[in-house]
């Protein structure tokens, strides 16, 4: 049976306006979808509130997926402080979700495959019931059974479309689309592991790639998330990056030198992921290092 949500907005003590959801025909309370926002003249949503229990803890994932589970963990933490249900639909890519604030707009990317595996779930249909997996591909079910893909190698924009119809206001598709991510998120742990196993995956072939353009083999860990780190938010070109990397093997200049990369702008969330990385590095669970070989990260 479909999830189906009424939705209400009231102006919070910010001055903006918040819209909330409940689910129909259910006891279960009210709860906040995001509040409205104008970013560079598009409208749109953000909800980036962290709820008891429903923030990013490698803990609870590292006997599945080990040291990786760590590894993420400063992204996650600049991202969306570990939050499940962060949310914001007001850039170009229409719609962002996830802790690891995967971003809809690229063809094949996070979003996209991380949506693909939320498809696969038994209730999938409960919060999407006109959404299906066909050939791999995230299609739309018409009544009459006709498949019509929203996603190709070229395009997710009619994906994006279905998400959020327009950045000219907040849409109720747009906010029917949310509480159901977010819903879904709140109250199904497979969802939440579906995040992580989105983001394991992610950085696993991410360090693939890093390793053929910068040579990250026997480079400690620190480096390689600092790497990703940059890559993942985007702010910096590879060239500059291996400009840092350029030292002579002085692993600790290097991350020095990772660490001024965006600072102008963005030294909120270096500051974020160095900090995370030190605390895990204070633990013991950051003492590895990348091998190229295996892909996998070993102990220094």
């Amino acid at each position: 049976m479909a999830i189906d949500f009424s939705i209400t907005s009231s102006i919070a003590s910010s001055g903006r306006k918040t819209f909330s959801a409940q689910r129909i025909k259910s006891s279960e309370p009210k709860f906040i979808i995001g509040s409205k926002t104008n970013y560079e003249g598009n409208y749109g949503l953000f909800n980036t509130s962290v709820t008891t229990g429903l923030a990013y803890n490698p803990e609870d994932y590292v006997s599945e997926f080990g040291f990786l589970a760590y590894f993420i963990y400063p992204t996650a933490m600049a991202e969306s402080s570990g939050s499940f249900k962060c949310l914001n639909t007001y850039d170009r890519a229409q719609f962002t979700f996830s802790f690891m604030q995967y971003a809809a707009h690229v063809p094949n990317g996070d979003f996209i495959k991380f949506f693909r595996r939320l498809l696969q779930l038994p209730n999938a249909s409960d919060y999407f019931p006109k959404l299906v997996l066909s050939n791999n591909r995230i299609c739309y079910k018409a009544t009459n059974g006709t498949l019509s893909p929203l996603e190709s190698d070229t395009s997710s924009q009619a994906l994006m479309d279905y998400l959020n119809p327009s950045l000219n206001d907040v849409e109720n598709q747009e906010l029917i689309c949310s509480a159901r991510f977010i819903h879904w998120a709140t109250n199904d742990a497979n969802h939440r592991k579906a995040q992580v196993a989105s983001a394991i995956e992610l950085y696993k072939e991410n360090m693939k790639s890093y390793h053929n353009r910068y040579g990250l083999d026997g480079v400690p860990a620190h480096v390689c998330q600092m790497i990703c780190d940059i890559r993942h938010q985007g702010r910096a070109k590879s060239d500059r990056i291996a400009l840092a990397l350029n030292t002579n093997g002085n692993y600790e200049k290097a991350f020095t030198n990772l660490c001024t990369i965006g600072n102008t702008n963005y030294q909120s969330r270096i500051n974020t992921v160095r900090n995370t990385i030190k605390k895990l590095t204070d633990l013991g669970k950051f003492s590895m290092k990348y091998n190229a070989k295996t892909g996998e990260f070993v102990k220094i």
